[in-house]
């Protein structure tokens, strides 16, 4: 990847951004763009505005990042996120997380919008990811070695850190949503999978499948920060579905659970 890439993005934030580390970063995925109830809005841009980002071509990502303040904390958000799919490369897809590396900000809450494989699993659950599957045979830290992103070859034998999964769940526990934790297969997209491929993501151990987040968790595992994942259960997977598939019922399920999502992200920074 190239680095001046991230150089002009960067000279894009003000040093308001940069003074002070913040305590959590989020990226929101489709669904999740009004999830966010901060007590006050430090900074905020449009993703057209950010050099070579670009806007979302994607329904139901804002394409906004705020930087805001809940309670005494500091949160770094990105509404919406850009996809390997989309054919702009690896640069976009891990701007965020960069970004975030340079803020100086420690940890990162990713969520998304999911098929669910797991029988038990139905729409407008929650799943804590604790794994996850990389079947698109492709890595954003494939290229020149860059030493500010941690070793050539990172361990990802604990992507998703424990503190921050219990975490999640005590703030589940505490609302009464129905949260378990789950293995997440990343496809490439933008095709949902066919039946078959989804019994085989099954086999592998697969609890729901979905078009992001690895990418970002990834990069983040490899720059040492601590990464939390999050999906909504938007569907029920090809072949488990007895209907076609299609984005309409990804954002209708987070249109439907909004208060859910608030109130579990909310529960979630009072705790860190």
């Amino acid at each position: 990847m190239n680095i001046s890439f991230f150089d002009r993005a960067a000279g894009y934030f003000p040093d308001l951004c940069f003074k002070m580390p913040p305590d959590l970063g989020i990226m929101l995925g489709s669904g999740w763009g009004a999830a966010l109830e901060p007590d006050e809005i430090l900074f905020r841009a449009s993703y057209s505005d950010i050099p070579g980002l670009g806007a979302s071509t994607v329904k139901g990502h804002v394409g906004e990042f705020v930087l805001f303040r809940r309670g005494l904390k500091r949160v770094a958000a990105w509404c919406g996120r850009r996809h390997y799919y989309e054919g702009a490369g690896w640069e976009p897809v891990v701007l965020p997380v960069e970004m975030l590396r340079r803020m100086g900000c420690q940890s990162i809450l990713l969520t998304n919008a999911s098929g669910g494989i797991n029988p038990t699993l139905r729409p407008g659950d929650f799943v804590v990811i604790r794994d996850h599957i990389n079947l698109v045979g492709a890595n954003p830290l494939v290229g020149q070695h860059v030493a500010e992103w941690g070793e050539r070859f990172p361990d990802m034998s604990e992507v998703y850190t424990r503190r921050l999964a219990e975490l999640l769940h005590a703030s589940a526990n505490k609302l009464g949503l129905r949260a378990m934790d789950g293995v997440y297969a990343y496809s490439c997209g933008p095709c949902y999978e066919t039946p078959a491929e989804i019994q085989a993501y099954k086999a592998q151990g697969a609890d729901v499948v979905g078009m992001s987040t690895v990418p970002e968790a990834v990069f983040a595992r490899a720059c040492g920060i601590k990464v939390a994942g999050l999906s909504l259960v938007s569907n029920l997977a090809a072949g488990i579905s007895r209907r076609a598939l299609g984005h309409e019922e990804v954002m209708a399920a987070g249109e439907a659970a909004k208060p859910s999502m608030a109130a579990l992200i909310g529960d979630f920074i009072d705790r860190l």
